[in-house]
């Protein structure tokens, strides 16, 4: 299974006099199982946006974005059904993405039901702790009737990586999905995802201004500056022997992430009063 872009370019404006912004600008790519391909850049690179685009979210102006050889924009029925399933997205900021008024069972749960994952509440429940304990929340019983409110922001984060599990999805594509943590609790979160990434073979398309994320979890680089791909390789090419000076620039501002302190195995990240 493989999702990659072709030339994608995607071009903003444009309209009663506007200037044109090219937000993306030709850039391809591929994800696929198996392989963590991080997309570093500063803020308006166009991270997001080309994102956007491989989710099937924003169309491209020109260039295409194919699943499994197919262009996206070809897919009906069953095809974009199993797209959706197979390609999911955790964002960055968790407290937006989850329903402050449903339970951790409830938000999860939902998503097993409208993709008829599983038809009984037994099972429904059963899907839902089988990917809380994916993501290290152990045990799942004890989360399953909390609010986001009390939960801790890793905690969060990890409901959100669980609610991509469930779909069984073969890619992930995680927008800025550790930008908002606390260095200590980012560290937990990124050693689930790789962690879920060596177990069930799940690909990422990892987007982040953080280099030092990039260090502890890439196989695979791309760097992004004004729309456009200015360089991409091995994470070893990129990090010990950067070719393009923006590369350069933005390895020598990276601090190192702090891996220890606040988390655990569990999940269970000191809850900030």
């Amino acid at each position: 299974m493989l999702l990659e872009t072709e030339a994608v370019t995607k071009v903003f404006g444009g309209r009663r006099g506007a200037a044109k912004l090219r937000a993306v600008d030709g850039v391809t790519l591929k994800a696929e199982p198996g392989k963590f391909v991080a997309i570093v850049g500063e803020s308006g690179s166009g991270k997001s946006t080309l994102a956007r685009m491989m989710l099937d979210l924003m169309r491209p102006t020109s260039g295409r974005v194919l699943f499994d050889g197919e262009p996206l924009d070809s897919l009906r029925g069953e095809a974009h059904r199993s797209f959706r399933r197979s390609v999911q997205a955790v964002l960055q900021d968790p407290s937006g993405a989850l329903n402050p008024r449903k339970t951790v069972v409830r938000a999860i749960g939902e998503v097993i039901r409208l993709h008829a994952m599983a038809r009984s509440a037994a099972d429904v429940q059963r899907r839902v702790c089988d990917a809380l304990e994916q993501v290290g929340m152990n045990p799942a019983e004890h989360f399953l009737d909390r609010y986001p409110h009390e939960l801790s922001g890793g905690q969060r984060q990890r409901v959100l990586i669980a609610r991509a599990l469930v779909l069984e999805p073969q890619i992930i594509i995680a927008d800025e999905a550790v930008s908002a943590l606390d260095a200590s609790v980012k560290a937990g979160v990124l050693r689930v995802m790789v962690d879920i990434s060596q177990r069930l073979g799940i690909g990422y398309v990892f987007i982040t201004h953080d280099l030092p994320v990039v260090r502890k979890v890439a196989d695979e680089v791309c760097v992004m500056k004004d729309g456009a791909v200015v360089e991409h390789g091995p994470k070893n090419a990129i990090v010990h022997d950067p070719q393009h000076p923006y590369t350069r620039t933005l390895l020598a501002a990276a601090p190192e992430l702090d891996d220890g302190g606040n988390s655990d195995s569990t999940g269970r990240e000191a809850k900030k009063p």
